[in-house]
């Protein structure tokens, strides 16, 4: 035990810092307006990236602008005897640019995400199935557009 606690100390100057719950991202953060975009699954991402950013959905205000082009793929991945399909693969991949004010590129990136689901009897649980994939998806692209929007400021403001 008293070796443990010997070394705690020098973990604290290890420079680590978890970029959630950092206080000094979230006017940056918050400052995104986040462009509309016309898919459904472009809808929930939207909406995620609203509420993740702490943002207010309005573009008055804001200091940068996020621009989302989503590109949507479905690939059956398993084949029955009869050849019907009975599992796919949604692939969702997201293109992101911000810009400032003036309409200058400060960065942008790329993220996918992989969703599946199973094709049962019902067409219409099938369909729940592929839209609930689909927002599951769109939230994990959130989220990880937040961590490279927070790692991006966090570095050029040198915090």
């Amino acid at each position: 035990m008293g070796f443990i606690l010997a070394f705690l100390p020098l973990l604290a100057g290890c420079g680590f810092r978890p970029l959630y719950g950092d206080a000094r991202l979230e006017p940056q953060l918050s400052a995104i307006f986040v462009e509309p975009v016309a898919e459904r699954d472009g809808y929930e991402l939207r909406n995620s990236l609203i509420n993740i950013l702490g943002s207010n959905g309005q573009q008055a205000g804001k200091t940068y602008r996020l621009r989302l082009i989503l590109n949507e793929t479905n690939q059956g991945v398993v084949l029955e005897n009869d050849a019907t399909i009975s599992r796919y693969n949604d692939t969702l991949t997201v293109s992101y640019t911000l810009s400032d004010a003036k309409g200058a590129e400060v960065t942008h990136g790329t993220q996918t995400s992989l969703s599946a689901y199973n094709v049962v009897a019902s067409p219409y649980s099938t369909l729940s199935a592929q839209q609930d994939a689909d927002i599951r998806a769109a939230q994990d692209i959130a989220e990880r557009i937040r961590m490279d929007l927070a790692a991006f400021f966090r570095h050029r403001d040198g915090q």
